[in-house]
């Protein structure tokens, strides 16, 4: 029988934290059906507006104690919050300072984005690799939490890590902030600009669903660093917007994790999900991997980042831990070998299990060998959770010839692992 490949487990593990919070839009409305023409958010603000200095004062009050604890910058936020949605409110340039910031305060919602899970991670080097000691690196995960409702939105941890040696996660920061969103026209499609100049460290960043496309969750974001032809850097980041009812391929980007670019994929490709994008051209196109009849991989060429059609199958189940579908778990990695792709497969039961691949450097089409057991899979203490049976990750790192894997554990919480590549090669077939 064919060995298995051998990791090394670190003993971090990374839980869901109802205690982290973000302050987000929110605004009443009523029912369809119901309503005399006067939206719910000017029957709120001409209550607040009727309120005596007295009760303002209380209410403000109450309002900051509540916050200050978690979040930074109060009163200016809360008055961000009444500029966008002025707009809306008859007079409100009548409206005082105090009596803006409450209204701030009725618009917005405090939510803990990662209470019931904080799963599915990515990892790419961080921009600054300053100030390390040699043969270590620091890194940024991409991890998806999930809270009220079953919302997911994207959160970011930092550390380092040393090939055969330790791991370091940093602790979050108590505070998140949330980004200062624009929506603008782009390329003939909308572009959604984050800004999170606001935040200290990249773990306060908190990326929530603001388009319609994305209402019930920003899923599964896959980390790649992407060095373009003339040697310029930008970090992407394919994730699966869910509306509720269809899914969608979209597009992050980012040069420093400060400020962010969102956009929408097109073309018959971008309707599905997990889609993984190479971390540079290859024969001057832009190549990603996806899955999009929900059983094999695929391969996609386009000279257009943000437009994909049409795509070959170029890896479909063989064995029985994969029998039902498989997926990638992140970009590919470039190896002196190949592309190592990162896989998952669906088993028994609705098993997911891990498993590896290398595609040929010049033609990745061409499928070069592969693992024939998992790499790793659901162990009996660690199997039980959110969604049961399931280990996952969405983007792994190699330095020196080994391989830094964090995944996610039963869509609950996440673990770390480490794997000598020349290993894994070794027990592909």
């Amino acid at each position: 029988m064919t060995e298995r490949a051998k990791l090394n487990f670190y003993d971090r593990v990374l839980r869901p934290d109802p205690s982290r919070t973000v302050v987000r839009p929110f605004e009443p409305s009523y029912p369809k059906g119901f309503g005399g023409g006067t939206s719910r958010t000017q029957e709120t603000v001409d209550l607040i507006v009727a309120l005596d200095e007295a009760e303002l004062a209380r209410q403000l009050k109450g309002v900051t104690l509540s916050l200050d604890e978690n979040h930074r910058d109060v009163d200016a936020m809360l008055l961000r919050r009444f500029d966008e949605v002025a707009g809306r409110i008859e007079g409100a340039d009548r409206i005082n300072a105090e009596q803006r910031r409450l209204i701030g305060a009725y618009c917005s919602e405090e939510y803990a984005y990662e209470a019931a899970a904080l799963f599915n991670p990515s990892a790419v080097l961080h921009p600054d690799q300053s100030g390390l000691p040699e043969g270590t690196i620091r890194f940024v995960m991409s991890l998806r939490g999930i809270g009220e409702g079953h919302v997911s939105s994207v959160t970011f941890r930092t550390g380092t890590w040393t090939p055969g040696g330790e791991l370091v996660v940093d602790d979050p920061s108590p505070t998140a902030v949330p980004p200062l969103i624009e929506t603008c026209e782009k390329g003939g499609g909308v572009a959604v600009r984050l800004c999170c100049a606001g935040s200290r460290t990249i773990s306060e960043i908190v990326l929530f669903p603001v388009l319609p496309s994305q209402r019930q969750g920003i899923e599964d974001m896959r980390l790649v660093r992407f060095c373009d032809d003339d040697g310029s850097i930008i970090y992407h980041g394919t994730y699966t917007a869910f509306s509720g009812a269809e899914v969608l391929s979209e597009l992050l980007s980012s040069t420093d994790f400060r400020s962010f670019e969102m956009r929408v994929l097109t073309g018959k490709a971008a309707i599905g999900k997990g889609m993984a994008l190479f971390p540079r051209r290859i024969a001057g196109n832009y190549a990603m991997l996806g899955r999009q009849d929900n059983k094999n991989i695929w391969l996609h060429v386009s000279d257009d980042i943000l437009h994909w059609e049409g795509g070959a199958k170029i890896i479909a189940p063989r064995f029985p831990w994969e029998f039902v579908q498989m997926g990638n778990c992140g970009s590919p990695i470039e190896i002196a070998e190949g592309w190592l792709v990162i896989v998952h497969g669906v088993g028994t039961v609705r098993n997911y299990c891990i498993g590896a691949c290398l595609l040929d450097k010049n033609d990745p089409s061409k499928l070069l060998a592969r693992t024939p057991r998992p790499v790793l899979a659901p162990s009996p203490h660690e199997r039980d959770g959110y969604v049961p049976n399931v280990v996952y990750s969405c983007g792994a790192i190699v330095q020196d010839r080994t391989m830094f894997l964090p995944y996610a554990v039963a869509d609950s919480f996440t673990a770390f692992a480490a794997a000598s590549i020349d290993n894994l090669l070794s027990v592909m077939e």
